[in-house]
């Protein structure tokens, strides 16, 4: 499940795959949606004009007929600021690329109008990109000179994973208790997303596929506060050690077949192997 922590040689404290099948011949259920549900949700129209659930379409306006209360002037044309903001998110997307990766170096010093010129584009967006990682913590302003990429130690990576363990821990063994099984195979794409990136050794890609898929557990409990805090305090954590080396392949290969080992005990309802996954992924998280 993590990848931030980019400890060499640390393998998980059980042998990958060791919970990657649930009691029985341990194959996921199928999910199916009724044909009827799935007329009525999507809106489906049946012959004759009718709607799926009795619901007629509304009559559309004869040619030339405007409808009543219709504003018949054109929509005025979207400001500036628009592309703007997404070049700034997409600058931001890129910068948190590479602090994952260690191409930002943590204690290295960083312009705009640089890292401006390495993007294609001006000082501004990088600036306010920079500003937003500042908020968070990945990096300090330097008067006159630009961005300090912060310098964190293996305390504060053991910090951060004791909060996520009293965040997360209770809440998915809450919901492994409740969730039926068919929710859980929406997740499976999720999970196969992580060994993907790992695979192929992207650790960029990897973080973000990993925070996903928490993201998507988490959010079966229905506490959007709860994912906004444990999402941001994931993202921390993903962020490399001032000497620590890079994360290496097999490690990915490693956490990933976590994702997939543990939506196989949440489908079986194996709560004493819920527990052994999410406990050891947390207790190794600062080491």
């Amino acid at each position: 499940m993590e990848q931030g922590s980019a400890r060499e040689g640390v393998r998980p404290a059980y042998a990958p795959g060791a919970f990657s099948r649930a009691p029985g011949d341990g194959r996921m259920p199928e999910c199916r949606v009724p044909e009827q549900a799935r007329g009525e949700q999507l809106g489906v129209e049946r012959p004759g004009g009718e709607r799926a659930g009795g619901e007629r379409p509304a009559a559309r306006p004869a040619d030339g007929e405007q409808a009543r209360g219709e504003h018949t002037h054109s929509e005025p044309p979207a400001p500036r600021v628009v592309q703007r903001h997404s070049v700034r998110g997409q600058i931001l997307d890129a910068l948190r690329a590479a602090l994952v990766d260690g191409e930002l170096v943590p204690g290295q010093v960083y312009s705009a109008p640089a890292l401006g010129a390495r993007f294609g584009v001006s000082a501004t967006p990088v600036r306010e990109a920079m500003q937003r990682l500042a908020v968070e913590g990945a990096v300090e302003v330097v008067p006159n000179r630009g961005f300090r990429v912060s310098e964190r130690g293996p305390r504060e990576l053991a910090e951060l994973a004791e909060v996520r363990a009293l965040i997360e821990v209770p809440v998915m063994m809450g919901l492994a208790r409740t969730v039926p099984a068919h929710r859980w195979c929406g997740l499976r794409p999720l999970a196969e997303a992580t060994v993907t990136a790992a695979a192929v050794g992207d650790r960029a890609a990897y973080a973000e596929s990993d925070r996903a898929f928490h993201r998507a557990v988490l959010m079966l409990s229905g506490n959007e506060q709860l994912v906004a805090v444990a999402d941001e305090l994931h993202r921390r954590s993903q962020w490399p050690l001032v000497s620590g080396p890079a994360t290496r392949r097999a490690d990915l290969l490693a956490d990933a077949s976590e994702h997939t080992a543990l939506l196989d005990a949440l489908v079986s309802q194996d709560l004493a192997v819920v527990q052994a996954l999410v406990r050891e992924h947390f207790a190794g998280a600062d080491r």
